[in-house]
């Protein structure tokens, strides 16, 4: 049985080495997921590690699908995705649609302890289970809680399957944030969503002054609708993708550059520095490692720009902090010394040794110090299994 993964010259301006500074964009208005964080003691990192390598800031994926984690070896779908569209119809929404509460549970843990083991400390989800809308996020938040990952939480909101799950999804999303949850209102693929959904989200959003998360101009199909939700964006938005949108659009929000997943799609190279220094890097259910990420986008300037700098992507990488502050306080020890963009793009197989998120060790010597790995892992794995019964 085949197997397959989770989904299936223009010149460049050098002139920028890092993010510039810029008023911080706080994404979402609190700090704590509904469930309380668990009243654990600082543990100090051993002197040796210490000692042994360079430090980061905790890094953040700007837009992330922690669901994606058990979607991973599953049979190839009956009918071989000829397009961006047949991807989505064959394989990524009949995944969305078949997940159920214990997935969506086992996934944010998996996905969190992924995200832990590559020293990132914060997430940017944007979720989307149509059949187990009500409470999702609230699983999410404590799952990535539990693990010691931040995350800010969205479900993203479509009328695929009528303008009653619609409002479901961006209930949902108002339920999480009145709750005490940090989140965003969250839209999927902007062609997917009514003019009305668009614009009730985006009433939500500034009701509750939070931000929008939305996917825009992933698929070339997408590029007008993408064009206008962006024309609308402020600064607190994270738009995701925005491989076809137009040169010349004023962008207020954040564009999340994911290399991976847009190339995994076939939906193109959309030469993210055009968007000048609001790009911020995200992994979109491709775990989350985003130093490879960070590779692979510079790999992808290179293609088109063989004098491109890779300060250049680490600047996307970077901008993460502007999105959610307080990462840039988490502590992230790596197995490299050299810890500067010029060496990590020639260096692969650098992993985090111990990770401190607000003053708190949950990563050390390799393993999680708030939960079992190996539990989690398996744990997903059942729910893999049960996944595949399902589509």
């Amino acid at each position: 049985m085949k197997r397959r993964g989770f989904f299936g010259q223009v010149p460049e301006s050098e002139q920028q080495t890092s993010v510039p500074a810029a008023p911080t964009r706080v994404i979402g208005t609190l700090e704590r997921p509904p469930a309380a964080e668990p009243e654990t003691q600082t543990t100090p990192a051993p002197a040796a590690q210490i000692r042994s390598g360079g430090s980061t800031p905790g890094l953040v994926s700007a837009h992330h699908r922690l669901y994606a984690s058990i979607a991973r070896g599953l049979p190839a779908p009956r009918s071989t995705p000829r397009n961006f569209s047949d991807l989505l119809k064959n394989v990524i929404w009949p995944i969305e649609n078949a997940l159920d509460s214990a997935m969506i549970d086992a996934a944010a843990r998996l996905s969190a302890l992924e995200a832990l083991e590559a020293g990132c400390t914060t997430v940017i989800d944007h979720h989307a289970s149509p059949r187990a809308i009500e409470g999702s996020l609230t699983l999410i938040a404590r799952a990535c809680t539990d693990v010691g990952v931040r995350v800010v939480c969205s479900y993203a909101a479509s009328d695929l399957r009528g303008p009653d799950r619609a409002r479901q999804g961006l209930e949902e999303s108002r339920r999480f944030i009145q709750a005490g949850g940090r989140g965003m209102i969250g839209i999927d693929a902007s062609f997917t969503a009514s003019p009305e959904t668009i614009d009730l989200a985006i009433g939500i959003a500034n009701e509750l002054g939070v931000g929008v998360h939305a996917k825009v101009a992933e698929g070339i199909g997408d590029s007008g609708g993408g064009s206008d939700l962006v024309r609308r964006s402020k600064d607190s938005w994270v738009l995701a993708h925005g491989v076809h949108l137009p040169d010349g659009l004023e962008i207020a929000g954040t564009i999340a550059h994911c290399p991976r997943s847009n190339m995994d799609r076939g939906v193109g190279y959309g030469m993210p520095s055009r968007f000048g220094p609001r790009v911020a890097l995200g992994t979109d259910g491709f775990g989350g490692d985003l130093l490879e990420e960070f590779r692979i986008a510079y790999g992808r300037l290179r293609e088109i720009n063989v004098g491109t700098s890779p300060r250049t992507p680490w600047g996307w990488l970077e901008a993460g902090w502007l999105l959610v502050p307080e990462a840039r306080q988490d502590r992230v020890r790596w197995s490299l010394k050299e810890i500067e963009p010029e060496h990590l793009v020639a260096n692969t197989g650098i992993r985090a040794r111990s990770v401190q998120v607000a003053g708190r060790t949950v990563f050390d010597g390799g393993r999680p110090t708030q939960v079992d790995a190996d539990e989690i892992r398996a744990k997903a794995a059942e729910q893999t299994r049960r996944l595949i019964t399902r589509l």
